[in-house]
């Protein structure tokens, strides 16, 4: 699996695309304009960390790209893709509320998706930041959104975030990060 990393014009939020055998796979979607260069055959998915505007403003116009593309979410995460409120975007001046719902599957705590033949990546519940955030794990991997931005405190005073879950979130990350290469959802010049 091949990785790119691709910082976005907002805040330096990071999108990572993943790809293999003419297959591709988003964490995040922010610059269209500077995923599509890196897209390979088919674009099979966006696994979102959380659904703060800065990791999701990309999507309505991806989803318009790719039809059948399939964002995977928690619960409270389909919510914030719902309302501009709970993703900030609101007070930015560009509301953001995702056009199409039926796009989203579901995930829980250790759900995993295929996303190649040879790899399976598994959703971590680690909210904190916001009670949204997932963690997407494989073998040799860990993206970890703002969950985990190494050299970088978590930001926990956001409405609804929650400082005692931050906590247990990012020893969880740092525990697994230990053997995985870190992929965070921001750039270390501009921390959200």
């Amino acid at each position: 699996m091949k990785i790119v990393q691709v910082v976005n014009s907002i805040y330096n939020s990071c999108s990572y695309v993943l790809t293999s055998d003419r297959r591709t796979w988003l964490v995040d979607c922010g610059d269209v304009d500077r995923l599509l260069p890196h897209i390979d055959g088919e674009l099979c998915g966006v696994l979102l960390t959380h659904a703060h505007f800065d990791h999701i403003y990309g999507l309505n116009h991806m989803i318009t790209l790719f039809p059948r593309l399939t964002v995977y979410t928690c619960q409270s995460g389909l919510e914030g893709l719902l309302s501009d409120k709970l993703n900030f975007s609101r007070y930015y001046g560009d509301p953001v509320v995702l056009d199409s719902p039926d796009s989203v599957k579901l995930v829980s705590n250790g759900d995993k998706v295929q996303l190649f033949d040879d790899v399976t990546i598994q959703a971590l519940m680690t909210p904190g930041h916001s009670p949204d955030c997932v963690t997407w794990m494989t073998d040799e991997v860990i993206f970890t959104g703002d969950c985990f931005i190494p050299g970088v405190k978590m930001v926990t005073n956001l409405p609804h975030s929650d400082k005692a879950q931050a906590a247990l979130s990012e020893a969880l990350i740092r525990d697994l990060a230990m053997t995985r290469t870190v992929y965070p959802g921001h750039a270390p010049e501009n921390i959200e």
